[in-house]
């Protein structure tokens, strides 16, 4: 069990035998991808808290548990469900108003870590804004087992932990990740207690100033100081004048049910264009997994990542408005070009890598919320505040430097996200809270989770459970270990370029929870630590 973190996994934290998870059902869910995540949201329903208190209560405590994904420094967007209306809200910072593509101008692509790849983190703002409009609980009650694992420890799940032993090595030479996030100068180990008091101490003042501190105060300060340490161009008043914005979620009819994403500049977008151009299509003719159904999804997501790599950007910088590519004409053309027996070209430029975590929450009132937390990649920029355990993300990783295009890097505005949550109403009324983490696959992995539920009437864990395929950066295959080689090779005749890759990592962790009468249905990938938790 003390293995060094760079050998094999030992044996306890092996998995060699196939394993079935069964959908959880209650009254009052919550679903992510970390135990103790989900407990501290359940916790808050078991309190007498409504759905959104449980959501925050299970991000905050993300926050410490899964420090891999993400962290104080995140950005965050979230759908939620008021028992009456869908509102959805964008938390994604901007870059700092000092930045110009002239900055970058000696660079062929965005750099991947440090200080120049930091926008103003939104999360902290999303945690205030949906508790202030939404919240039945105090709002510094919902700090409560983020506080308890941050100063007195918690022990470190298995993925999370090859995770964090893999971050190491990307950012052993931040020397305030490694104070924060390496103690005895190495990742912790899975079941080892993980401590961080510098990070209860934020949690505790973000708390007590209800997020002020974060962007107004002393975090702010010390935030701002580091920048200007390092000779970076983040100032106080950039944080300063963050605000999330509140959206109208963007929707398309699919089959019986519409489709809800939050508008660019996430790229939600890409699954709604997808599931536009299936919705064309019978795919409940085909049987479930066959080669037919597969080839279908793919070429209608290489068309959705093309537009979207053209076109999602900041809003205000956007040539096209969205809804103009959600017209029934234009979705037609789109679904034309589609041949059963070719593969069509490979997709646009998608964004690489992943570093998410997705939690949803229902409660016995009808509340819901699909909600999403991200540094981009792993621990993001590398960048720890001294002193803080603040994790700063790199989400200017998603500007392009390409001149002229709608999500060129510059100062003031929002870069493309990959982070989405979805949800799904039928008739004006909610059906589904979902979403699938994981970069790239996000969009994804919401087309193959709608599809599943709703030409094929899988349940959400058997949906969770489903080998899956994504497509990788240019344009070739990856289909996980359980589809058939005889559906491998038939893709293959097709034209796809199919390649392995490693099964942890590539298919993304989905989280859903889907509305059954007077209760609920849920499921938890079993690529992730997490859990589906309800009473």
């Amino acid at each position: 069990m003390n293995a060094d973190a760079n050998n094999a996994m030992p044996a306890l934290w092996q998995y060699p035998y196939p394993s079935r998870r069964m959908p959880v059902m209650g009254r009052n869910v919550v679903a992510t991808s970390q135990p103790l995540a989900a407990q501290a949201g359940l916790h808050m329903l078991h309190q007498g808290g409504n759905a959104v208190d449980a959501a925050l209560a299970t991000a905050i405590a993300l926050t410490v548990v899964e420090p891999t994904s993400n962290g104080l420094g995140s950005d965050a967007f979230a759908i939620v469900w008021d028992g009456t209306s869908l509102t959805g809200i964008n938390g994604s910072g901007r870059a700092p108003v000092e930045w110009s593509p002239d900055r970058f101008r000696d660079l062929d692509t965005m750099p991947a870590h440090g200080w120049e790849t930091v926008t103003v983190p939104g999360a902290v703002d999303t945690w205030v804004q949906l508790s202030e409009r939404f919240g039945d609980l105090p709002f510094e009650a919902l700090f409560g087992p983020a506080l308890v694992y941050a100063a007195g420890g918690f022990p470190v799940s298995p993925i999370t932990a090859q995770r964090w032993a893999e971050a190491a090595e990307t950012y052993q030479a931040f020397d305030a990740f490694a104070d924060a996030f390496l103690p005895g100068a190495r990742a912790p180990r899975p079941g080892e207690i993980f401590r961080c008091p510098a990070m209860a101490a934020s949690l505790q003042e973000i708390a007590a100033t209800r997020g002020e501190s974060f962007y107004r105060g002393e975090l702010a300060q010390r935030i701002a100081a580091d920048a200007r340490a390092h000779g970076a161009a983040l100032r106080h008043a950039d944080l300063a004048c963050h605000r999330s914005e509140w959206v109208v979620p963007l929707a398309v009819a699919y089959r019986d049910v519409e489709v809800h994403e939050i508008p660019p500049n996430g790229q939600g977008l890409a699954a709604l264009i997808a599931l536009g151009v299936l919705n064309r299509f019978d795919l409940a003719a085909l049987p479930v997994d066959s080669a037919d159904s597969l080839h279908l999804q793919m070429e209608a997501m290489k068309i959705s990542f093309a537009l979207a790599a053209r076109h999602i950007a900041d809003p205000e910088w956007m040539r096209i408005a969205p809804e103009n590519l959600l017209t029934p004409e234009f979705l037609d053309r789109q679904a034309q070009a589609i041949r059963m027996d070719q593969a069509g070209e490979p997709a646009g430029e998608v964004p690489a890598e992943a570093g998410t975590v997705y939690l949803t929450a229902a409660d016995h009132h009808g509340g819901m919320v699909s909600m999403i937390q991200s540094n981009f990649t792993g621990f993001g920029s590398g960048i720890v505040v001294p002193g803080t355990g603040i994790s700063l993300q790199n989400r200017a990783r998603g500007f392009t430097l390409e001149n002229g295009h709608p999500n060129q890097v510059g100062g003031g505005k929002r870069p493309y996200h990959t982070i989405i949550p979805g949800f799904v109403t039928r008739d004006g009324q909610p059906v589904l809270s979902f979403g699938v983490m994981g970069g790239y696959m996000q969009p994804q992995g919401h087309v193959q989770m709608v599809v599943r539920l709703f030409d094929y009437g899988q349940n959400p864990q058997a949906a969770c459970d489903a080998p899956r395929w994504h497509i990788a950066e240019d344009g070739r295959i990856s289909l996980e270990a359980g589809i058939p080689t005889h559906i491998r090779e038939d893709l293959i005749r097709r034209g796809h370029v199919v390649i392995d890759e490693d099964p942890y990592w590539g298919y993304g962790g989905a989280q859903l929870i889907l509305k059954n009468g007077e209760s609920y249905c849920a499921g938890s990938d079993p690529r992730k630590d997490g859990q589906a938790v309800a009473f």
